[in-house]
């Protein structure tokens, strides 16, 4: 049986009040494996980026519970949940969120400097985290001295920094041109089959549904359906198979 390693219950969320009042998830239900490769998709306003939010523990449900390796996170204390953060999730953000004044190493160290690591240590691993995604080159460059997409090459070590089980990726290629956002999704996927890291993302590009496992599709604040790899292949390829 595959291990669960997140996992929503009849999730609600509602902003505003009266009239004005928006059900941004409308009881939202899922389960997704260790491992997996899964992408959120949807329009804007579909309650996509709501459902990223409360899977990464940045906001509460009004109904409903979220569960990550079996843990409610809104019953957590603010302390649990830095602690959970800290070394379960990995956040990869579409604005990269690197501190400009620190060079890729330093904002790679940070989490682990946090969690209570040894500088010398977090330095040797910073620098194997940034062999791994290409940057051997670029310990010492600040963010203005990089490209975007080795911007977001550090952005995804840093997410690696404290070895998570979870990485939450949030439009990881919004911010890239095409090549580039090819790029950072091969790097994804192949973390993903080499480390075992579970990636969660949320995203509106189409080159990411060839990575992924599993496709959750958002619409009106509901999961409208679910779909796998094989079946979109499949019917790319009956399309493409017609007369």
């Amino acid at each position: 049986m595959a291990d669960v390693v997140v996992r929503t219950t009849n999730v609600v969320k509602v902003y505003g009040m009266g009239e004005a009042e928006v059900r941004a998830l409308n009881g939202v239900s899922c389960e997704i494996y260790r491992g997996e490769y899964v992408s959120i998709m949807g329009p804007s306003g579909s309650g996509k980026s709501t459902l990223f939010n409360m899977i990464g523990g940045l906001d509460k449900p009004d109904e409903g519970s979220v569960f990550v390796n079996s843990v409610d996170i809104a019953q957590l204390t603010a302390r649990e949940l830095a602690f959970l953060r800290c070394h379960t999730i990995g956040y990869i953000f579409q604005t990269f969120n690197l501190i400009t004044v620190r060079t890729a190493l330093e904002n790679v160290t940070l989490p682990m400097l946090f969690a209570g690591m040894q500088p010398d240590e977090a330095d040797e691993r910073g620098m194997m985290l940034l062999d791994l995604v290409g940057l051997q080159n670029r310990y010492h460059h600040r963010p203005n001295e990089l490209s975007g997409g080795q911007q977001q090459r550090v952005a995804i070590a840093r997410a690696l920094a404290n070895n998570p089980s979870i990485v939450l990726a949030d439009e990881p290629t919004g911010n890239l041109d095409l090549r580039t956002g090819k790029e950072i999704i091969e790097l994804l996927r192949r973390l993903n089959k080499e480390q075992g890291v579970t990636i969660i993302s949320a995203t509106h590009d189409l080159k990411m549904l060839d990575a992924s496992d599993r496709i959750f599709h958002i619409r009106d604040g509901q999961l409208a359906k679910i779909e796998t790899r094989e079946e979109l292949t499949l019917q790319v390829g009956s399309v493409q198979g017609e007369d």
